[in-house]
C-alpha cells in the first residue's frame, strides 16, 4: 500500500514495507553487479531520502531536515533506538544510516520505493568504503554536515526477509564487507536541509 497523507502541501510517500515484496536476487546476479558498484564516484548525489516514522513504515520525502537533536526529522531514531548513551538517550553514532545507491539498486531494482524497506535514511550515489570515507570523514550535503562514525552497519534477519539471504551474505562478506555495501552510520554535526539530487562533498 502506498498512500499520500497531508503534509503541509508537500508530497510524501508512506510505504508499508509489507507491500514491497519482490523477487529476491540470486548471488550470481549480485556478483555480476559488483564492478558497477565498485565504480561509484568518490563524491556524488543523494538519490533517495527515507524517514522511518514507526515500525514497518517508511516515508520518502523529497527534502528533510537533519539536526543534532533529532537526526532526520520525523525519524524514530529520536524516540529511541537499539544503541543508547549511558543516560538512555538515542546514541548519536547511529543517528543517520546511509547505503550506496548502486548496491541497493543491484539488490532491489531501479525504483527507489523498493529501496525504502532497507531501513537506511540516505541512499548516496558514491563510494562509502573506508578507503574513501573512513570514520571521522565529514560530509556536506545540502546545508547540513555529517561525520562518519565507526559503528558497524550489518544486515540482519529483517534485511533477509525483505531482500533474501543471498543479498545479506553479499553485503556482509568478502568484497561486500570490505566496501561496506550494507552501509555506514553518521552523526549530524551541522543542522540543515537536504534534498534528493543534492551533491555530497567531502570536507577537508
Amino acid at each position: 500500500m502506498i498512500d499520500v497523507p497531508p503534509d503541509s502541501g508537500k508530497l510524501r510517500d508512506v510505504i508499508n514495507e509489507q507491500s514491497c515484496a519482490m523477487p529476491h536476487r540470486h548471488m550470481e546476479e549480485l556478483k555480476a553487479a559488483l564492478p558497477a558498484i565498485q565504480a561509484a564516484p568518490a563524491e556524488g548525489p543523494v538519490r533517495a531520502i527515507v524517514v522511518r516514522p514507526a515500525q514497518g513504515q517508511r516515508e520518502m520525502p523529497h527534502s528533510a531536515r537533519l539536526s543534532l537533536a533529532g537526526g532526520v526529522e520525523g525519524d524514530h531514531w529520536a524516540q529511541g533506538c537499539w544503541k543508547s548513551t549511558e543516560d538512555g538517550a538515542p546514541h548519536p553514532d547511529v543517528q543517520i544510516c546511509m547505503m550506496p545507491a548502486a548496491c541497493i539498486r543491484a539488490i532491489a531494482g531501479d525504483d527507489p520505493a523498493s529501496w525504502a524497506a532497507a531501513g537506511d535514511n540516505l541512499f548516496l550515489d558514491m563510494d562509502l568504503s573506508p578507503r574513501n570515507v573512513p570514520p571521522g570523514t565529514r560530509l556536506a550535503l545540502g546545508t547540513a554536515e555529517l561525520e562518519i562514525t565507526a559503528e558497524p552497519h550489518n544486515g540482519c534477519a529483517a534485511f533477509i526477509a525483505r531482500y533474501g539471504r543471498d543479498a545479506c551474505v553479499f553485503v556482509n562478506t568478502g568484497a561486500g564487507r570490505e566496501l561496506r555495501l550494507r552501509g555506514i552510520y553518521a552523526r549530524v554535526t551541522r543542522d540543515g536541509q537536504v534534498s534528493v539530487g543534492d551533491p555530497v562533498r567531502k570536507l577537508a
